[in-house]
């Protein structure tokens, strides 16, 4: 394993970070998680990432119960807030007292005094932005996170963020969690990806196989019963294939086939060699998928490689 700085923050992260959406805590229980978190951090990861909102707050809970099996010091924790916890008027968002109450509730979940990485999930609208950048100030200050880092804002509120943090005297943010995949190439045109390089963020990506796509597990555009796409808790993001995608996924295989890879190990392979990128995310079910993932880091591909993936998936500024 390989590690990076998180952009310019002094805090080093696993190229290959391990996630728990729709997974750990939710959908799969220890007897499931416990065989991956172990795997993934005998193999160097040292990258754990949640949210409170994964599975109302199981996603922290697992993390809280597997993650303290490890010294602290050899992990980075990083955790989420924004969306809803509740029905309460105030349990979501961004606001000061939001995310203060959300703060302890994951680290009571995580059973844990303190956090690495504390994310805010996406940009609340209503809040103002000195509002949040003080917030997550005092919490650096009081030691309950060591870092802060964005999830899905736009480089407008990036930069936004910076302004007020240098005004404020504040500690600004160090990461942005965005999706990025050679299938969502959003970031490399709506100026995200251009303000992490000049900010000095990491970006550590979800969603590198998208969803499960760059597999090439829906081939021909089936459906296997056992895929994300077929289960009705885990497809939030697409209800049906997508036949062309996956036919250009399908000729994405004679690349990897040149350097004895798996369609997977090649997505991951082309995300460590984007600019600005720290840590992949990966999630997992099996000890077999976080093998083969981690695995990718072993591989480099050629500038050939990198045009032809150019000309399958061009980068765009729309929906992916």
């Amino acid at each position: 394993m390989k590690y990076r700085r998180l952009g310019k923050a002094g805090v080093k992260v696993s190229e290959i970070g391990l996630g728990n959406w729709l997974t750990f805590g939710g959908r799969f229980g220890d007897d499931v998680a416990a065989p991956c978190v172990h795997r993934a951090f005998e193999l160097g990861v040292n990258f754990f990432d949640t949210a409170d909102i994964y599975a109302r707050g199981g996603g922290e809970e697992c993390y809280g119960r597997l993650l303290g099996e490890f010294r602290r010091q050899d992990i980075v924790l990083a955790t989420k807030v924004f969306f809803p916890m509740s029905d309460g008027v105030n349990d979501c968002g961004l606001s000061r007292k939001h995310i203060f109450e959300s703060i302890h509730g994951s680290l009571r979940r995580l059973r844990t005094e303190y956090v690495d990485l504390y994310q805010c999930h996406r940009l609340d609208e209503e809040v103002e932005m000195y509002e949040v950048v003080r917030a997550m100030d005092d919490l650096v200050r009081q030691g309950k996170i060591l870092y802060w880092g964005v999830s899905e804002w736009p480089a407008a509120a990036i930069d936004h963020a910076f302004e007020w943090a240098f005004a404020l005297n504040a500690y600004p943010p160090v990461s942005n969690q965005p999706e990025y995949s050679i299938a969502a190439r959003r970031v490399e045109k709506n100026g995200v990806q251009k303000t992490c390089l000049e900010k000095g963020l990491g970006q550590v990506v979800w969603s590198p196989l998208k969803q499960g796509v760059l597999t090439g597990k829906y081939s021909g555009g089936h459906v296997p019963p056992d895929s994300r796409a077929s289960d009705e808790r885990m497809n939030y993001f697409f209800k049906a294939v997508d036949r062309e995608l996956a036919e250009r996924v399908d000729r994405l295989r004679p690349i990897a086939e040149r350097h004895g890879m798996a369609l997977a190990q090649l997505a991951i392979a082309w995300l460590l060699q984007r600019e600005t990128v720290s840590s992949v995310i990966i999630g997992a079910s099996r000890v077999a998928q976080v093998e083969e993932n981690i695995a990718a880091t072993e591989f480099e591909l050629t500038p050939q490689d990198m045009q032809e993936i150019d000309a399958l998936f061009p980068a765009t500024d729309s929906e992916d």
